[in-house]
């Protein structure tokens, strides 16, 4: 999406944005340090605690999609059209391989969170059919898809994700399934080299009529990936 954001956004104002794509855990920690201006992350207690920390001052509302439950068509589990709590307590009950992200993404806190909802102890359940990858959202699918197994996926990757091979979507639609992404300021008290007047433009460009129009029209295959948020925002 910044390929297509980004032009816009330097043509408008003449400031140029470098991006470091991280999952969020990985990019709260960079801005933690000061190696970041601004974070865009979807994983909203990580980003409570991030404003509760001190480290930025208010979140922005930006835009937002939903995860979806991916699986063979053969669905071994029998989780197709299930509720997220259902689904999951399948899949640990079944021992159904599964792959996780592992990687203290917003989508690995979100397959987490749904664990822990279907009342699974994952420490104790996980064995051989849990496959913790370790690596992004491209990576992870290219495992699930190579070895049939269960993946829990933002639908913007899966719906740019080729190497499809048998994996269907057999969940999706459920309201825990939200999957919203917030824009934080690093606060430059914490870190003075933090490049606050270009960051807070950039920040306020995303929430902007013409910000929310550019994610809209950024579509693959003729789909839209991502939806403008409100742009309301959050702090303590």
């Amino acid at each position: 999406m910044f390929k297509h954001i980004l032009p816009l956004f330097r043509e408008k104002t003449g400031i140029d944005v470098k991006v470091v794509a991280l999952g969020t855990g990985q990019a709260l920690d960079a801005a933690r340090r000061g190696d970041a201006d601004v974070v865009l992350v979807h994983d909203r207690p990580a980003e409570d605690k991030f404003l509760a920390d001190g480290f930025a001052s208010r979140r922005y509302d930006v835009m937002y999609n939903d995860f979806v439950l991916v699986g063979p068509s053969s669905d071994p589990a029998s989780v197709r059209g299930l509720g997220v709590r259902e689904a999951f307590a399948k899949l640990a009950a079944a021992k159904a391989p599964f792959v996780s992200r592992g990687d203290r993404s917003g989508t690995h806190g979100a397959e987490l969170r749904a664990w822990k909802d279907a009342g699974v102890d994952l420490p104790a359940a996980r064995g051989d059919w849990y496959r913790d990858v370790g690596q992004g959202m491209g990576p992870a699918l290219n495992t699930a898809s190579a070895q049939s197994a269960y993946l829990l996926a933002d639908r913007g990757t899966w719906l740019s994700f080729k190497n499809r091979g048998d994996l269907v979507i057999l969940v999706q639609g459920d309201p825990s399934l939200f999957n919203p992404y917030g824009a934080m300021l690093v606060n430059p008290e914490k870190h003075p080299g933090v490049k606050a007047e270009e960051g807070q433009a950039f920040i306020d460009w995303l929430v902007s009529e013409e910000g929310r129009q550019a994610i809209s029209s950024f579509k693959v295959g003729g789909e839209q990936l991502f939806f403008p948020a409100t742009g309301k925002t959050a702090g303590p």
